[in-house]
């Protein structure tokens, strides 16, 4: 494969003049078995090239522990992109952002008391060097010196937003340096950061979504010759859940790319496909106050979230031929969804009176936070036992994130971070009776200083203003389902609990699972884990992938957090990602 140089004009490829017109697709966002697809919907759009992140947070789940099957196949990605005829930007990290559980670092992580991520914290160095020693020799053949198709290998993310610690960024290059990598390195951030963020002697890029000359202005003056790169270029959004779902105009997008183009720079789409947020991968921020990421990664992206070209992509596609060329071939059409209504859920299993198939607890004086029980995403069930009958004040200095409070297997009410509740108030009804706390992580932070975003219950626990000193910290990791015993209903479901049922299929195809009428939860489908649900909106619908399904019988599961009458669910042929903020 060609190689990348960095002249003062710009870049070239095997010699010759070279314009990066790449778009971001992040494959632990999309099925594996969809890659081929949206990476052949990339080439045809006009791009010559595909960003993509490396979650450091899936690939080693544990310290001396490195993940590439399935979804996390790497190799196998790059292996595609090369076969479509695309170049890669790979960025690994360590930190990337991207609206994605905790930036992408590993929550073990935050298991190490005051840890300082993102710095010169031997114990992060030390952490961030054992994932660059198992990644790097997968990822060194297919640099482009090694007849691969990653051109370019970024250094950090954006880090000017969060520091200007250059010798922490050097301590990263270098690294990536001395274990091989041997193509050019690159740095990204919004203009306003680029001071603190860049590095000397690594092509420094910006980041942003509009007001293009300024930004490529800001560029030049931090950067006097070199090529112009905007590796962002943000063409949609994300939503949140409470929100509304955020489109951006396709006329408007366009033109800023046009503008972006004109001026003669390279582009990387943000995002060009953006995917989903399978299982608990979604983000969140917290500004003051916590805002956890939707399940869809929609973005309203040039190809939806199921893949297909939209209004954004044609329009993309007209302005990339004014500038460079675009295949001569036609875009596919989107393809067939599948529809069914009325499909029963007509098995249960109780997930308080289950908790013991899933996992096991940890007895101690206090409650564990999920860090300290070696636990990433989920949930964790604290319990403990109530001193005195009569009127109970529950106080909790730190919720993380969602609390629902059971007494003797009653609810008793709800404890939210992004509403700022620490304390209720319930009627004990005997002493002796059983406090349960079931909290969910519902994304660790991504962004700024809150990505040090421990979860379950920190701080004071306080029960009629005294800690109790007996406590249950039971993870809940939900990766696997098969230990639940499922039997008929018996009665009108009054708790957390899990709900099956079988629907067939005669031909797989993409769909979206319709949740209208349950309150807030999380869903599988054949044992894959689809995401969160949530009444709250504004995603009223679960992206199903199709290679998910299977010709024959399907199983639904739904894990529903609150009381219900619902029995059924539908599959739908058009999303809804709720109503629209533009």
């Amino acid at each position: 494969m060609p190689q990348l140089r960095i002249d003062p004009d710009g870049f070239r490829l095997d010699g010759e003049p070279f314009r990066i017109i790449a778009g971001g697709l992040h494959y632990f966002r999309v099925h594996p078995g969809q890659w081929a697809d949206r990476l052949r919907k990339a080439r045809l759009m006009g791009l010559n090239t595909i960003d993509t992140y490396v979650p450091w947070n899936l690939h080693q789940p544990e310290p001396g522990r490195f993940l590439l099957g399935d979804g996390l196949d790497l190799p196998r990605f790059l292996e595609l992109a090369a076969a479509e005829g695309l170049h890669v930007l790979l960025r690994p990290g360590p930190y990337i952002c991207a609206e994605w559980e905790g930036g992408g670092l590993p929550s073990w992580l935050l298991a190490e008391p005051g840890i300082r991520l993102r710095a010169n914290d031997p114990r992060y160095l030390a952490a961030v060097d054992g994932y660059f020693e198992a990644l790097l020799p997968v990822v060194l053949p297919y640099l482009a010196t090694n007849g691969g198709p990653v051109l370019a290998v970024q250094v950090e993310n954006e880090y000017g937003a969060y520091g200007d610690d250059t010798g922490h960024l050097r301590h990263l290059a270098d690294r990536l340096g001395e274990l091989g990598v041997d193509v050019p390195l690159f740095t990204c951030d919004q203009p306003d950061d680029l001071a603190r963020g860049s590095l000397p002697g690594v092509l420094a890029t910006t980041n942003f979504g509009s007001r293009a000359a300024a930004g490529l202005a800001a560029l030049r003056a931090r950067r006097p010759e070199g090529p112009l790169m905007v590796t962002e270029f943000w063409n949609g959004w994300f939503d949140r859940w409470g929100g509304l779902h955020v489109i951006r105009d396709a006329a408007d997008a366009a033109a800023e790319l046009d503008a972006v183009l004109a001026a003669g720079a390279s582009v990387s789409l943000y995002m060009f496909h953006g995917g989903t947020n399978f299982g608990f991968t979604n983000g969140a921020n917290d500004k003051h106050t916590y805002r956890p990421t939707v399940t869809s990664y929609d973005y309203d992206a040039p190809l939806d979230e199921a893949g297909a070209p939209t209004a954004k992509y044609h329009a993309f596609r007209e302005v990339i031929a004014r500038h460079a060329p675009v295949p001569d071939e036609p875009v596919p059409a989107p393809s067939k969804k599948l529809s069914a209504l009325g499909i029963a859920l007509d098995r249960v299993a109780p997930l308080l009176a289950g908790a013991a198939l899933l996992g096991e607890a940890v007895s101690g004086p206090r409650p564990l936070t999920m860090e300290e029980l070696g636990q990433d995403f989920g949930f964790v069930l604290y319990g403990t036992r109530l001193p005195d009958a009569g009127t109970t004040h529950l106080y909790v200095d730190q919720v993380r994130d969602r609390a629902q409070v059971f007494v003797d297997g009653a609810a008793v009410g709800v404890l939210e971070r992004e509403s700022h509740h620490k304390a209720l108030t319930f009627t004990a009804p005997r002493a002796g009776a059983r406090l349960e706390v079931l909290v969910e992580n519902q994304g660790r932070v991504n962004y700024g200083q809150g990505i040090h975003d421990r979860k379950g219950l920190l701080g004071d626990v306080l029960v009629n203003g005294r800690a109790p000193h007996e406590w249950t910290s039971r993870p809940l990791r939900l990766t696997s389902l098969d230990a639940l015993d499922f039997t008929p209903p018996t009665a009108h479901t009054t708790g957390p609990a899990f709900h099956r049922g079988l629907f067939d299929v005669e031909t797989p195809a993409d769909t979206y699972l319709d949740l209208g009428g349950w309150t807030k939860g999380n869903a599988w489908v054949n044992g894959f884990h689809l995401g969160r649900y949530w009444s709250r909106g504004p995603q009223r619908t679960l992206y199903v992938p199709a290679p998910v399904l299977r010709a024959g019988a399907n199983e639904i599961t739904v894990l529903e957090l609150h009381a219900t009458a619902r029995t059924t669910v539908a599959l739908r042929d058009e999303p809804d990602l709720g109503p629209l903020e533009e």
